[in-house]
């Protein structure tokens, strides 16, 4: 299995020449099969270095994610209009420290909005849900769980 890019965790079901109209008929694609999206069908030509594929966390790197959390420091702001250019940069890069670090950045965000009675963002709410369905798509391959159960688990880890 492969990350790749926003379509997460992916199976690999083959490589081949596509015959669909506005395909180049003599270039290699990967045909992926997206986990968490029923019916959807990804196709990146072989050679392509666009979409940022990279192959899943294996157990142990996941393990060692999840201990490193409450290290990883929130993704600084510098200029409250650029947040979301700074949001998608972070998603872009399909690497799970960066969206755990996104998701710290927004939810530290939201806790002061709503302390001041503010409501939060539709920007922030985008990109927290964007962020935590693939980090826990991911984390829930790596330690063969559901990834309904995936935040628990982060939780009970962090406890201990």
């Amino acid at each position: 299995m492969i990350a790749c890019g926003n379509k997460g965790v992916c199976v690999v079901e083959d490589i081949a020449t596509l015959n669909i109209s506005g395909a180049d008929k003599d270039r290699k694609y990967y045909i992926l099969k997206p986990k968490y999206q029923a019916g959807s069908t990804v196709y990146v030509p072989v050679d392509s270095s666009k979409e940022s594929m990279r192959r899943v966390l294996n157990r142990e790197e996941a393990c060692e994610l999840i201990n490193a959390i409450p290290k990883l420091s929130p993704i600084d702001i510098v200029n409250e209009k650029l947040s979301e250019q700074t949001y998608r940069e972070c998603m872009k890069a399909n690497d799970c420290e960066e969206w755990v670090r996104l998701i710290k950045t927004i939810y530290l965000r939201k806790q002061k909005r709503i302390q001041s009675g503010r409501k939060v963002t539709a920007v922030d709410a985008k990109y927290f849900h964007m962020a935590e369905e693939s980090l826990y798509g991911e984390l829930a391959v790596a330690l063969d769980i559901d990834r309904e159960d995936v935040e628990a688990y982060i939780f009970g880890e962090i406890e201990k």
